[in-house]
């Protein structure tokens, strides 16, 4: 500290006292040793006792806090436990309403299910007979029917103007009073294939949003329907775009969200998945999961690899479910299965609703009463 500091100026400062007598002073100092010392050994021993004993009362209560610590955090950890089991339905989509007859399915009590259908059913019997039987008989299940609109069974190449997709798809919504969740484009991200199908733009999502939030105001609409990719990055410039479209729209930001996460929880990573429910926000439905038996080169189905592959795949699927607070619903997808000839097959069951190895996996989640089931090889 340097000298010229204020506070070195103060601490040199002289502080002179009144002079007393030298012999006084002494006398005084000697009195005053004495009694500090008696009171020092005093309070010494005094201390000491306290301090053994205060020793321990904090060992005992240290063991108590702990205790009490472990119980809670015991306690905490089975609470969240709990909350990501009960944090999310569970249910099924398929297209094929045998589905609601057979017992390994209504062991599994599932109270949701969805439903994919054309745009323009309402103008094709052959689609509509079908949206017709399957709903009825969702319902007569008791379940809850989450149907998502797509392209046409007899144009799939070509996008409907929105005022075409307005009227056919208000026309559908009146046959079914029941029904009030809706989604206005089963992936709508996924691209074009001629000739199998053509998908929206953003902007166009975007607008056949619009248009169902208006023909059906009391329902709940998933704003948008988006499927992952190895590459997730077109799908989060879709999603931007898509809630650019709304803002620019003025119209009702979604609420509930839909995603299709078979390319992560199919490799056994969740990273997708968490970035996709961040981009989206708010409530996620993951519309469609599950594992994939055969799907192209990247999922072989080599002497039953991909039957042991889907089952482990499921197991992984209620995890990454399970640890996003956002995700409130799952559909497996779904209940039946194909056969060698079938491009995709996800099926919980073969082409004849045996179970597979990837039911028993849902069973067991689900709590079937009877899951263990003789499994079908195929």
């Amino acid at each position: 500290m340097s000298r010229n500091h204020p506070a070195a100026r103060l601490l040199s400062t002289d502080v002179s006292t009144p002079r007393r007598p030298l012999a006084k002073l002494l006398a005084a100092a000697l009195l005053c040793a004495l009694v500090l010392g008696a009171v020092g050994a005093a309070g010494a021993a005094s201390a000491g006792a306290g301090e053994t004993a205060g020793a321990g009362t904090h060992r005992a209560g240290g063991a108590r806090a702990s205790s009490a610590r472990r119980g809670r955090a015991a306690r905490h950890a089975k609470g969240a436990h709990r909350a990501r089991v009960a944090s999310y339905l569970s249910g099924l989509g398929d297209e094929q309403a045998t589905m609601f007859a057979n017992p390994l399915w209504k062991q599994l009590k599932t109270k949701i299910v969805r439903y994919v259908v054309p745009y323009d059913a309402v103008a094709h019997s052959w689609s509509l007979d079908q949206a017709i039987d399957f709903i009825r008989a969702a319902e007569a299940a008791h379940q809850q029917v989450l149907v998502a609109f797509y392209h046409s069974e007899y144009s799939p190449t070509r996008l409907p103007s929105v005022p075409a997709y307005k009227r056919d798809v208000q026309r559908f919504i009146k046959l079914f009073p029941h029904v009030r969740q809706y989604e206005s484009w089963d992936e709508s991200n996924r691209g074009n294939e001629p000739p199998l199908f053509t998908s929206p733009s953003a902007v166009q999502a975007a607008k056949y949003y619009q248009a169902l939030i208006r023909v059906c105001r009391r329902c709940t609409v998933v704003g948008l329907d988006v499927l992952d990719a190895y590459y997730i990055q077109p799908t989060l410039r879709y999603i931007a775009e898509f809630k650019r479209e709304i803002y620019r729209l003025e119209t009702v930001m979604p609420k509930v969200w839909g995603l299709h996460n078979y390319s992560d929880v199919n490799r056994l990573e969740g990273w997708r998945t968490t970035d996709l429910v961040r981009a989206l926000g708010g409530k996620v439905w993951l519309t469609e999961t599950g594992g994939i038996v055969k799907f192209g080169g990247s999922f072989p189905n080599k002497h039953g690899s991909g039957l042991r592959r889907s089952a482990k795949v499921l197991k992984f699927m209620f995890k990454v479910a399970g640890e996003h607070p956002q995700i409130k619903r799952i559909y497996i997808y779904d209940w039946n299965g194909g056969t060698a000839s079938t491009r995709f097959d996800a099926g919980l069951t073969n082409a004849r609703e045996q179970p597979r190895e990837g039911y028993v996996v849902v069973c067991r989640r689900l709590r079937g009463a009877r899951c263990g089931v003789k499994v079908a090889r195929n």
